[in-house]
């Protein structure tokens, strides 16, 4: 089962910029597809990226321009990238491992999240 640590939210002002990192355990990372999710307060979860293993990428309408997935297989690591955040981005960011970037679904055990926070 692979587990997930996601870290590098905060409070940023519209127009601002935010990098997430979210750490995975397991050998295996480079086999796997990653995604990231978010759910405001009162909403479900909702993908917005996935990457594949070989660094192909996937965005919801939503954040495409504005966010980059990125991923570093020898540190386990996948990021997200976030340029020119808006208010309607806050939310709790969440990532998890899949198979297919282009039809993510996560099937890794859901970490504690990221709070992001765009208010001026």
């Amino acid at each position: 089962q692979v587990q997930l640590v996601e870290s590098g939210g905060g409070l940023v002002q519209p127009g601002g910029s935010l990098r997430l990192s979210c750490a995975a355990s397991g050998s295996i990372f480079s086999m796997y597809a990653m995604g990231w999710y978010r759910q405001a307060p009162g909403k479900q979860r909702e993908l917005i990226a996935a990457i594949s293993s070989g660094g192909s990428t996937n965005y919801a309408d939503s954040v495409k321009g504005r966010f980059t997935i990125s991923r570093d297989n020898a540190k386990n690591t996948v990021y997200l990238q976030m340029n020119s955040l808006k208010p309607e981005d806050t939310a709790v960011y969440y990532c998890n491992a899949g198979w297919d970037y282009r039809d993510f679904i996560g099937f890794g055990s859901w970490g504690q999240g990221t709070q992001v926070t765009v208010s001026s």
